[in-house]
Parts: structure tokens; sequence; C-alpha cells
């Protein structure tokens, strides 16, 4: 097999990679808190989940991946404050904590199918898996890491050879200046919570051994990595909020529990910005991939705009470069149908040459931009051939944008106000009544809708794509 190579947070180096055992690759990706819509924020990281496991599958090994389904114990706070996310949106939605999982779940999962995103091949939920957290706390509580208040279980950061192997955050230093928590219990201002005792109006509590209680966000990960996949495995990863808080937290649960950091390689994506700054619900640009959908765009659009971008750079989001990136599908469509239609004969040389560069590419931590470079030079080599179509092919086991589906130009859905303006304009022409005629168009490029008559008839396009 081929050399590959992954950047890993852990060693905060790019490491060589190699199963821990045999061919099989196991791996654990932290999934959704499914209280609301994943923004197109959040499915960048899945995203490259998918590229990570198409380049491992392309290599020949084989993986066995899990992927959680957080739908109890994250609080809005990662700071052990505030309530549980879930109950907050059910009391929102005015729904139970159980059906607002099982729909934003399944809407979850209807982006996987939107991007083409290779799903894992175990998708566990953390109500599904309540005794086993109780059994990974309480060892942890035998093992002397764990501690008991009158609000929670609390594990003891105080008792690790040491915290903070991801981040690089210092803990001795930190304490000085630690503001004061909520729980005055806790022996340290790092302590985290394990389990947390439940007020009497908590819609999701549950016994255990310690009372009325629900778990904490981050035993959930620790626990299910173990079941699934063993005290050690291959690769964690997740996105890059994740590394100073959730991911410290499973390792130290892990190191309490076994002794011993659970993933050998931790792997991490980077932010996406919005038009160059952050994205919010308050600035009304946290996008969805419907809402991609609804603009008349492919999903598969924005997987390409990720690929224009190393997973560990961040990614600026416009309206513009996703329309740039559409261009590009289309093109790598069209591109793959004219070899497809071709009759010349490429050297065998010539493939082979395509094939190690474009390995050398993705092998090399995912390098997604120049993996693509070289997918552009098989596009644009002026033989066409079904050889090369085929290589394209063969490159799409990783991109996973159907490069095969025939290009269309892209719809417009009309709102009826526009239809009836397009209808009015029409008439205005055909009565050559030219006045009315532009200042109907000035009024449609007001709205966002740009006219433009040409031979073959009027044609109309989006102006502008904000939501």
């Amino acid at each position: 097999m081929n050399n590959i190579y992954f950047y890993n947070t852990l060693t905060k180096t790019k490491d060589e990679f190699k199963p821990l055992e045999g061919d099989i690759v196991r791996i654990y990706t932290c999934g959704p808190t499914v209280y609301k819509d994943a923004t197109i924020g959040n499915m960048k990281s899945y995203i490259f989940m998918d590229t990570l496991r198409r380049v491992l599958k392309y290599n020949g090994y084989t993986l066995k991946h899990a992927m959680n389904i957080t739908d109890v114990g994250h609080l809005v706070s990662d700071g052990d404050e505030g309530e549980d996310k879930m109950v907050k949106a059910a009391k929102e939605e005015k729904k139970t904590p159980l059906e607002i999982a099982a729909f934003y779940t399944e809407k979850f999962l209807k982006d996987f199918e939107s991007l083409n995103i290779d799903k894992p091949e175990i998708i566990c939920k953390a109500t599904d898996h309540i005794k086993e957290m109780e059994e990974f706390v309480q060892k942890l509580l035998d093992n002397g890491y764990a501690y008991e208040t009158s609000t929670a279980i609390y594990f003891d950061v105080s008792k690790l050879d040491k915290y903070g192997i991801l981040s690089g955050i210092d803990l001795r230093n930190q304490m000085a200046g630690a503001r004061v928590e909520v729980d005055e219990e806790k022996r340290n201002p790092y302590d985290f919570a394990l389990w947390i005792k439940a007020p009497e109006n908590h819609i999701m509590k549950r016994e255990s051994p310690w009372g009325l209680c629900y778990p904490g966000w981050h035993i959930e990960c620790s626990t299910m990595s173990n079941k699934y996949l063993g005290e050690v495995f291959d690769i964690h990863t997740g996105g890059i909020d994740l590394v100073p808080t959730h991911h410290e937290n499973e390792i130290a649960q892990s190191k309490g529990c076994t002794g011993k950091v659970p993933a050998a390689f931790w792997m991490h994506c980077e932010f996406l910005l919005i038009n160059g700054g952050k994205m919010s619900k308050s600035l009304g640009n946290a996008y969805l991939v419907q809402d991609i959908i609804d603009k008349g765009y492919e999903a598969l659009a924005y997987k390409m705009m990720c690929f224009t971008s190393h997973y560990r750079n961040k990614l600026n989001f416009t309206w513009e470069a996703l329309e740039s990136s559409q261009n590009s599908l289309n093109k790598l469509r069209e591109g793959y149908q004219k070899h497809n239609e071709g009759n010349s004969q490429i050297e065998e040389s010539v493939i082979e040459e395509y094939k190690n560069k474009f390995i050398e590419a993705i092998n090399d931590d995912l390098n997604m931009p120049v993996a693509m470079s070289v997918i552009w030079d098989v596009i644009k080599n002026p033989n066409k051939s079904k050889q090369l179509a085929e290589l394209l092919l063969d490159f799409d086991k990783v991109l996973g944008v159907n490069i095969e589906k025939t290009t269309t130009k892209k719809e417009v859905e009309l709102p009826e106000e526009i239809k009836a303006l397009i209808e009015q304009r029409k008439e205005a022409r055909q009565n050559k009544d030219w006045a009315l005629s532009d200042k109907i168009r000035d009024e449609l490029k007001e709205k966002g809708y740009i006219v433009k008559d040409t031979k073959d008839g009027m044609t109309i396009e989006r102006l502008d794509v904000r939501s």
C-alpha cells in the first residue's frame, strides 16, 4: 500500500499513518447535537470526514467507523452551565426531546445524502448507551479520577499526569486566574461534569446509582468509542472547536478509565467563514444545505467549494464563490462527457503519471486543492479518450461529486410575483412599449433578478442570492 501522511493534532506534526491492526482502520467522529439544523459550517467537518473515509478506502483499507448522535447531555455552555440543549429546544418548539432528536437527526442525514457523504458504519445515539455511560463513570470513581458533589459527578483533572495535551493548555498557569465556578464544590476550576444531578423539573432525567441524573456531554464519546472501537483506535475526527474542551475531556476520561489516550491520530477541520466573518444566527448568515438548494444550486457545489481549500485552513463562503464552484462542477462533468465520447488512445504511462500524482496529493494529508489540479489537467488533455473518462470516474471515488451526472442548466424557481412581472414585460415588448419594458426590467433588478433579451427570447437569472 502507498504511504499516507496525516497531520496529527496530538503530536503537532504530519505523521505517517498505519493502522494499529492489519488493514482495518477504526475511526470515531464527533457527530451532531440534534437540537437544531446543522449549518454548512457544521457540514464542512463532515465533508472532511467523508474525504478521509474515501481516501482510506481508495488506498484499500477497510473501515470500522463510529459517529455519535448527541440527543442528551450537551449543555448550552461548555463550562457545565445552563440547561441541556435538547431540553431548551423541546421547550421552545413545544415538542418532546425525542421528537426534537428524531426530527433533526433525519434532517442531518438528509444533508449527508445531498452532499453524497459516505456514512459511518456505526451511528450511535447517546440515549441508547446510558447504562454503558454509568459503568464508565463508576470506573472513574473506582479509579479515583472522579468525585461526587451535591450537584454532579466531576472528573478531577488534578489526578492526571498532564491535562491539555491537544490544546497545550497549562493548568498551573491557568488556575490562578480562573474565574469562580458556579459549583463551589468543585475541587479545581477545570474539573468537568461526568454526570449531572437533575433538578425536579428536568424532563430528561433518569434513575442512576447517584439519583435522578442525566449524562454530561463528554462522557458519551469516551463510552461509545470504547464500546465499538476498543480502548485505543486509529483516528478521532471533529471540528477545531472541539479541541480545547470536548476532546481534551475525552482524553482525560479515557486515561482515567484505561490509562490510555484513546486515539493514535486526532484530526481536526478548520472553521467556515461567511463573507470573511463569523457565521451567526443573529447575522442571518447561518446558512443550511437546504438554503443552497433553494437558491438553485446543487449541494455538491458546496462540496466542490470545500475542495478549493485544505481542510486545516479556514474556508470563506460567499454566494459568488458558490456560483463559481457550481460552474466548476458543471465543467468537470462536461469534461468527463467529452472524454467519454472520445476515441483517442492514451499511453499507459500517461495514465499512470496522472494517477500517481493524484494519490500523492490525497495521501499528503488529504491535499484536495492539489488533487483537483491533477483532475483539471486530465480534463484539459486535448486527446479525448474513454481511458481518461474511466480515470476521472476512478478519481470520483474520492471526490464523490457524481461526475457521471449530465450537466443541466441551473433552474431558477420564480415566485408568482416575479412571474407576473415577466408576463407584463413580455406584453409590453409585444406592444413595443419600451419605456414600460425598461421600467419592469429595473423593478425586477431591484427584486434580485436580471432579465436578458437574446435572439432566442428572454432569460432571467438571480442577481443576488442573499437569503
